[in-house]
């Protein structure tokens, strides 16, 4: 089925059933490209809770770093490729995917740890539908992220370590490099955003869009297990900016963060809240109404918002009636 007609679908369904939709009383950008520059916004931005440092890239570092330490063969081991080494990085991959995945789904989803508050769309995942494998929304998103995003991420993976190990690719190291080091971490979620916009518009071109990039967006109405939901041409693409490190001198904590990043944010992205209830009560900003209204809108919102490639294009949309009124005149100008 095509977009439109997923979308029209989705449209008179919203208005049949007079499904709620919350919508953000300010969408927020990041200051980095913000004019005027101010320096105290962007300390806040960057230092601050949340932020770009915290928590999700701290996090994501994090488990980079552990996963490098305790659950990464040596280099001087991956210098050959060994079905044991690289069977032991894809089950360290699948373990992680099913753990924090299933931790997202399991705590707005199953537990419903806070009903449909701050939900963007007011419905649950679908069920007993055509649109999707197995007529469920929820396992076709799994089948698609465990049957190909893992071992697709675990081929980039074995790859470019390999070739780390053999010098086939650059490396640093913090002890020599810290400076480079350090600078490397924090510029990474920046390319891994340019990257991902400028794959977002190649599978938006209406040839790939058709056989490649249209399963993603059967997911109008995305949970976690739908961001990497996709078809296996797609998971080459959204994974390729890894090659980076074939180019730039960097370590394997680089490459371990760069493929985490790809691989979680996601779920983070495509919860379908702008916040979350923690077990504790406290409130946590998800913030992702851009990208939740690429999925409600399809043209609109190609990249996250970290790098201001929609505003420069003119595709960028804040969720407001106004932005709506502009898109639909874009969209449907005569060519």
């Amino acid at each position: 089925m095509s977009s439109t007609a997923i979308e029209s679908q989705e449209r008179k369904a919203r208005k049949r059933e007079r499904i709620p939709e919350f919508r953000p009383a300010k969408v927020s950008v990041a200051p980095l490209f913000v004019w005027p520059w101010r320096a105290p916004t962007f300390l806040k931005w960057l230092f601050g809770f949340p932020g770009y440092l915290w928590p999700w890239n701290a996090l994501y570092l994090g488990i980079a770093l552990i996963t490098w330490t305790w659950a990464t063969p040596s280099l001087e081991a991956m210098k050959t490729f060994e079905p044991w080494w690289i069977g032991a990085i894809f089950l360290r991959n699948l373990a992680l995917t099913l753990a924090f995945y299933g931790l997202w789904h399991f705590r707005l989803y199953v537990q419903r740890a806070q009903g449909l508050d701050f939900k963007y769309n007011g419905r649950w995942l679908a069920k007993d539908s055509n649109f999707f494998l197995f007529r469920s929304q929820l396992l076709d998103n799994m089948f698609w992220t465990l049957v190909s995003a893992v071992p697709i991420w675990t081929a980039w993976e074995a790859v470019t370590l390999w070739a780390q190990a053999n010098g086939y690719a650059p490396t640093i190291t913090f002890s020599a490099h810290p400076i480079g080091f350090t600078a490397l971490i924090l510029f990474i979620p920046l390319f891994a955003e340019a990257h991902f916009y400028l794959v977002h518009r190649l599978i938006h071109w209406p040839p790939l869009y058709r056989t490649v990039h249209q399963l993603h967006h059967r997911n109008v109405n995305p949970g976690p297990w739908s961001g990497l939901s996709m078809h296996p041409v797609e998971h080459l693409l959204y994974f390729s900016g890894v090659l980076i490190h074939w180019v730039i001198p960097s370590n394997p904590v680089h490459v371990l963060f760069h493929l985490q990043h790809r691989a979680f944010a996601p779920a983070v992205g495509h919860n379908g809240f702008d916040r979350v209830k923690l077990p504790n009560g406290a409130w946590l900003d998800a913030d992702h109404y851009i990208h939740y209204l690429h999925h409600k809108h399809f043209e609109v919102n190609y990249g996250d918002g970290l790098v201001p490639f929609d505003r420069i294009f003119g595709t960028f949309h804040d969720g407001t009636d106004e932005a709506t009124e502009a898109m639909n005149r874009r969209v449907l100008k005569p060519r």
